[in-house]
C-alpha cells in the first residue's frame, strides 16, 4: 500500500509566515489550494484535503494571515489586497498553475486574485461566494465572531457556541475536535485561533470590498469555474449565485441541499462528490 505524504508547509509573505498542510499525491493530477473562510483555519479542509489526495490531487490547505498557525500582521493589515498578495506568494512557490478552492473569504480572495490578474490558475471553485451577499447572514457571522472576546472557560463552552451557530449540525460528542480552532491563553481561557485585529472589518466575508470590485473581477474570470452553494445558506442566495454565473462565462453551479454557509463542514462527503467531476475536467495531464 502506498503511503500518502502529509507534511507542514510554510512560505514567507510580507514579513510573516503563512502556515499550511501539504498532502502530496502520487501521479500528480494537479495541485489544489484550499482557502478557508474568515475565522476558520486550514483544519476546516482536513477531510476535503484527504479526499483530494486519495483521488490523485496534491492538496495544500493554508491558514490565512492572522489565523491558525500563520503569523499575525504587525500593523493589523487584513485587507483583501494583502490576502491576495499572500496568495500570490504561495502560488509563486509552485511549479504549476493550481486549482483554487475557496470558501467565503477564501473564495473572494481567489475571485479577486484571478479576476485582477494577480494569480494564474487552472480552475476555480467558489464555495458559497457571490459578489452580492445577504446582509443578515453576514451580520450573523460577525456577531458570532465578536460575541466572546473574553474567551471560553472550557472546550464544552466552545462546542456549545458552535452548535448554537450551526443548529442544523449534530453536536459533536467529543470536544477534542475543536482544539485546533482555539488556543489556551495566559488568562486560562480558550480563545479563537485568530488575531482579534482581524475583526476590525464588520462585513465579513467581503473584507470591506465594494460590490463593484467583485463584479469586475468576476467578469474577468477566464478559467473553468464551479460555484458551490449551500442550500440552507443565509449568506448566499440562489439569486446571488445566478447573478454570479451570468458574470463568469461557462461557469456552473452545484447546490448542496442540506448545507449552510460552511458547506465542507456541514456535508463534506456531498461537497467532495460535487466537485469531483469538475476536478476531473481540469486535471493536469498525467
Amino acid at each position: 500500500m502506498t503511503t500518502l505524504m502529509h507534511k507542514a508547509f510554510a512560505v514567507q509573505a510580507a514579513g510573516l509566515t503563512l502556515a499550511g498542510d501539504l498532502r502530496a499525491a502520487p501521479g500528480e493530477r494537479g495541485v489544489a489550494i484550499l482557502l478557508h473562510g474568515g475565522g476558520q483555519t486550514r483544519h476546516s479542509w482536513s477531510r476535503t484535503a484527504a479526499t483530494l489526495q486519495e483521488s490523485g490531487w496534491t492538496a495544500l490547505a493554508l491558514d490565512a494571515r492572522g489565523h491558525g498557525d500563520s503569523g499575525w500582521s504587525s500593523d493589523g493589515d487584513y485587507t483583501m489586497d494583502r490576502l491576495v498578495d499572500d496568495l500570490s506568494c504561495v502560488v509563486d512557490e509552485l511549479d504549476t498553475e493550481p486549482v483554487l478552492i475557496g470558501a467565503s473569504m477564501g473564495g473572494i480572495t481567489s475571485l479577486v486574485a484571478i479576476g485582477e490578474g494577480k494569480v494564474r490558475a487552472r480552475g476555480l471553485v467558489l464555495v458559497d461566494v457571490a459578489p452580492r451577499v445577504e446582509a443578515s447572514g453576514v451580520s450573523r457571522i460577525h456577531d458570532f465572531m465578536t460575541a466572546r472576546r473574553d474567551g471560553f472557560a472550557s472546550l464544552d463552552d466552545v462546542v456549545d457556541a458552535i452548535a448554537a451557530y450551526n443548529p442544523h449540525r449534530p453536536r459533536p460528542s467529543n470536544v477534542d475536535g475543536v482544539r485546533k480552532n482555539v488556543r489556551l491563553r495566559e488568562d486560562g481561557r480558550w480563545h479563537w485561533h485568530w488575531d482579534p485585529a482581524f475583526l476590525i472589518s464588520a462585513d465579513e466575508p467581503t473584507r470591506s470590498e465594494h460590490e463593484h470590485r467583485l463584479i469586475a473581477a468576476a467578469r474577468n474570470i477566464d478559467v473553468p469555474t464551479l460555484v458551490v452553494r449551500g442550500g440552507k445558506s443565509d449568506v448566499v442566495t440562489a439569486a446571488g449565485t445566478a447573478e454570479l454565473l451570468e458574470m463568469v462565462p461557462g461557469s456552473r453551479e452545484v447546490v448542496v441541499a442540506g448545507a449552510g454557509h460552511m458547506i465542507a463542514g456541514d456535508d463534506n462527503a456531498v461537497f467532495a462528490a460535487s466537485i469531483a467531476t469538475f476536478l476531473d475536467e481540469v486535471s493536469s495531464p498525467l
